[in-house]
């Protein structure tokens, strides 16, 4: 059994990574983005991916990333979550990354998302879960015709990743094809639709292996963010009771909310040990179906409870717009359904550990 807790140098990584945030990722600066046309923060995926090498923690160091593990990439996850920082670090660097590692070809491609030189996108809807059917485009003479919707950071991204008819996954730039915005609910991920008209494309490997893999990743790492989201919303409701006053005491010494965070910090400890262990399956290859269903299984309910209770227990400053409450449960509703909602994967666990319902 691996140890889940920290190590010396995941918390090192941390610390570097919340700093870096603290300092170019402000509430201020990521709203004023959310409300903007441009709501990805080029400077800092730069700062990120290039200057401390992050983009590239899921690579081998012979293929050009700096071969790290899951649990470090996790580790990231957890602080960008945290600060809902508007950049496509889970889309490209743990998910097209894991599609483009599934592949015999693609070296140069996997150079390029490793270093953040180049941003990708695997062309299949923010939804699917790792198990679920995906869309594909049609194929003709080496042409691709088709439309994928719910493809999230598409609009940022250089390259994406397209599931075809024959089997085979596609790497198309982004200038061969039409991106158009969709309405989505968090502001800070944007998803679009994809249309291809007769696209040129080449051909990386087989499409469903890379998918299953990339998607699994993203199920398993995205318990991360959401324990990022959640232990947000739990330290700065209980800052925020600890300084608001009323009848001249505390509001957090009412016995009533301190029930409601202690039960709110039992499940977000919880939340840790199942995300921590899903990202540590990813890295070992062990029991790793289960542990990511798990990990998902859990962690939307938890996300989205933690920050309805931010909301409600801010009172009337929690209800607006300048307040950061708001993009971090709009982050921990869209996360809720991506990759599979809670309930697809307790019906994913139910057949891995042959407990289906009479």
């Amino acid at each position: 059994m691996s140890d889940l807790l920290y190590s010396e140098e995941e918390e090192a990584l941390r610390a570097a990574v919340r700093d870096l945030l603290t300092d170019h990722c402000d509430t201020t600066s990521v709203l004023a983005r959310a409300e903007s046309d441009a709501p990805h923060d080029p400077a800092l995926w730069k700062t990120l991916a290039d200057g401390m090498g992050l983009a590239g923690l899921l690579v081998p160091e012979d293929r050009g990333g700096q071969g790290a593990t899951h649990r470090e990439a996790a580790v990231v996850l957890e602080e960008l979550g945290r600060a809902v920082a508007p950049v496509p670090y889970l889309t490209s660097a743990v998910v097209a990354t894991e599609a483009l590692l599934a592949c015999a070809d693609g070296e140069d491609l996997l150079g390029g998302l490793a270093s953040g030189r180049v941003i990708g996108a695997l062309a299949v809807g923010l939804h699917t879960a790792p198990g679920a059917a995906f869309a594909a485009v049609r194929t003709d003479g080496g042409a691709l015709h088709g439309e994928l919707t719910g493809i999230a950071d598409a609009v940022v991204a250089d390259v994406l990743l397209v599931p075809a008819d024959d089997g085979g996954l596609y790497a198309v730039t982004a200038d061969a094809v039409t991106v158009t915005p969709q309405t989505s609910l968090d502001l800070t991920r944007p998803l679009a639709r994809v249309t291809l008209d007769a696209a040129p494309g080449r051909r990386l490997g087989d499409a469903e292996p890379a998918v299953r893999r990339a998607l699994r990743a993203g199920a398993g790492l995205l318990a991360s963010e959401q324990l990022g989201v959640a232990e947000w919303a739990l330290t700065e409701t209980v800052r925020y009771l600890k300084d608001r006053k009323q009848f001249n005491r505390p509001v957090g010494g009412f016995q009533a909310l301190k029930h409601r965070l202690a039960q709110l910090w039992l499940e977000v400890v919880s939340l840790r040990a199942a995300a921590r262990a899903a990202a540590d399956a990813l890295a070992t290859g062990e029991d790793t179906d289960v542990s990511v269903t798990v990990a998902q299984a859990y962690a939307a309910p938890v996300a989205v409870r933690a920050a309805e209770e931010a909301l409600q227990l801010h009172g009337g400053i929690g209800m607006t717009w300048e307040h950061p409450v708001h993009l971090r449960l709009k982050r921990a509703k869209a996360d809720s359904i991506a990759y599979g909602t809670a309930g697809a994967h307790r019906e994913a666990l139910a057949e891995l550990v042959d407990l289906r319902a009479p």
